[in-house]
């Protein structure tokens, strides 16, 4: 379950990340305001990703945190890069408090992948079978 929150997270990061980028492209004070507020939710929700990770990577068994790779890795860079950028740009133009204002709801897309229906194969008889005979028998058929 630890497992799921952290890349659930990570998704949840990402998703304001980009949300932000599109809100900022707009040209009105709204807009950038919201665009601020969902880079700012952006960075909360990936610092809320590393909590996750080490969580999820100290519980049983236990492991090293791997190092960010792939889209985490240009995340980690970008996400608090251009949310101080843009709340040092907007600081000018809002009050603190309407930087600080709630993330705007994400965007509900539609999913542009069905799964196609799948049935499982059926199980092989070979898998009922006693293995134990066959791999005794492999054992003492080498013996010189």
């Amino acid at each position: 379950m630890l497992f799921v929150k952290w890349k659930y997270v990570e998704a949840k990061a990402a998703a304001y990340y980009y949300h932000g980028l599109i809100l900022d492209e707009g040209n009105t004070e709204k807009s950038h305001g919201m665009a601020v507020a969902a880079l700012q939710a952006a960075d909360e929700c990936f610092k809320e990703s590393k909590k996750a990770s080490e969580a999820f990577n100290a519980s049983s068994p236990t492991s090293r945190t791997p190092p960010l790779f792939g889209t985490m890795k240009y995340l980690s860079e970008k996400i608090p890069k251009e949310t101080s950028s843009k709340v040092r740009i907007n600081r000018d133009l809002y009050s603190y408090e309407k930087i600080m204002e709630t993330a705007p709801a994400l965007p509900d897309f539609a999913l542009a992948l069905k799964p196609d229906e799948y049935q499982l194969p059926s199980v092989d008889a070979s898998w009922s079978e006693d293995r134990t005979k066959s791999s005794s028998s492999h054992i003492t058929g080498n013996q010189r």
